[in-house]
């Protein structure tokens, strides 16, 4: 080979080199991608809540006792167990107390004079079928006869005036323990004291009307609880109740809580810059659970309309618009864009009826900075994003 044929052939080669170098530095990064793989699971049709819900008690009583007064009792602190018609407040009432016995001894005093003069009643009663036998004997006149009888009927009246009297005392006894009733606060229902308003020796009075006045004790059934969530208007009509539900809460992570819909709102709700929705309540349904809720608890609910198993599905997020995922091939370490036909669907997992197979793997973050149909990728862990 002549010396010029060799410096061409070096300049080539040269070229060559330069040319790769320039399409090595240019080329483009590989985008990182998440992926997860196609498989067979169940995938239900949800509905959720589009604001936090709010765990409530079934039974929640904020009470005030119906009269005003001094505090003499207060038998409980904030967080104690109290049983129904448990005394949970009393106030100054001896002179309430002390009008009650004398209603009660008035009463029997009543009785007693009621007793009294019916025996006289009753006397008058038989002297008169004596002198209508003797009467009929013609031992006796008529007149004393007439007279035996208007005895008798007068002291049947006085009978009946007389018991007609004690039950007027009976019913004055009513009148106070009804007013010593009012000085009194007990627990409608078993359940543990949120809050106590209030101390010994402290006046506490009705609220005016129009104007509310802090309870004097908070009483909360821990027996039931429910979330109350807002589910929006478009998803409502798709509820029903007894339709199983997920409860999840901020105070114990991703656990989910079994729970049914006890009862869907009659009117939808209407605040101003936000979506109009339907108050839903979901129970919990497992009684284990309860010991470990508090009421006012942040609650968030899936509400399960129907549940479709064994088919194929992909994590929702790795849809895009118009039913298009992005798969991933790691032998060549590039993504395609392929056509997908879907099911149904939750926030979590989408049902794939055509377009892939178990086993491929689908990009879950499809809005990468430069991800695009043939783009080259490399599978990172979602640390890795971070």
């Amino acid at each position: 080979m002549s010396k010029g044929a060799a410096r061409g052939l070096l300049a080539i080669g040269v070229v060559l080199l330069v040319g790769l170098g320039i399409w090595w530095q240019s080329r483009p990064e590989p985008v990182p991608v998440t992926v997860a793989d196609v498989a067979r699971g169940v995938v239900e049709r949800t509905v959720s809540n589009t604001r936090a819900g709010t765990v409530t008690a079934c039974r929640r009583a904020k009470l005030s006792p119906s009269a005003g007064g001094q505090i003499a009792q207060l038998p409980i602190h904030e967080g104690d167990h109290v049983k129904q018609g448990q005394l949970l407040l009393a106030l100054w009432n001896d002179d309430v107390v002390a009008e009650l016995e004398l209603a009660r001894r008035e009463s029997q005093a009543a009785r007693a004079t009621a007793r009294a003069v019916c025996l006289n009643a009753d006397e008058a009663r038989r002297d008169a079928e004596r002198q209508q036998t003797l009467f009929a004997r013609k031992l006796v006149s008529e007149e004393i006869r007439d007279r035996a009888r208007t005895q008798a009927r007068s002291r049947a009246a006085e009978c009946e005036a007389s018991n007609m009297s004690a039950r007027v005392r009976e019913a004055r006894v009513g009148v106070v323990q009804a007013n010593l009733a009012r000085t009194r606060l007990t627990a409608p229902f078993d359940g543990v004291v949120a809050e106590v308003t209030g101390e010994l020796n402290e006046y506490v009075t009705p609220s005016p009307p129009g104007i509310p006045t802090p309870p004097a004790v908070d009483l909360i059934d821990t027996g039931c609880f429910y979330v109350d969530a807002p589910i929006d208007e478009v998803d409502a009509a798709g509820v029903a109740v007894g339709q199983p539900a997920r409860i999840t809460l901020d105070a114990f992570g991703k656990q989910a809580f079994a729970g049914k819909v006890r009862r869907i709102g009659n009117y939808v709700v209407d605040l101003e810059k936000q979506a109009r929705t339907v108050s839903v309540e979901v129970e919990f349904t497992n009684g284990e659970d309860r010991p470990r809720l508090l009421a006012g608890y942040s609650a968030d609910v899936d509400i399960i309309l129907s549940s479709r198993q064994d088919v194929l599905r992909v994590p929702s997020q790795a849809l895009l618009e118009g039913d298009k995922v992005y798969v991933f091939d790691s032998d060549q370490g590039r993504v395609a864009r392929r056509d997908v036909k879907t099911g149904a669907a939750n926030w979590q997992f989408t049902e794939v009826t055509d377009g892939l197979q178990a086993g491929d793997q689908v990009v879950t973050n499809p809005d990468a900075d430069g991800l695009a149909d043939g783009a080259p990728a490399k599978q990172v862990s979602e640390a890795q994003l971070q």
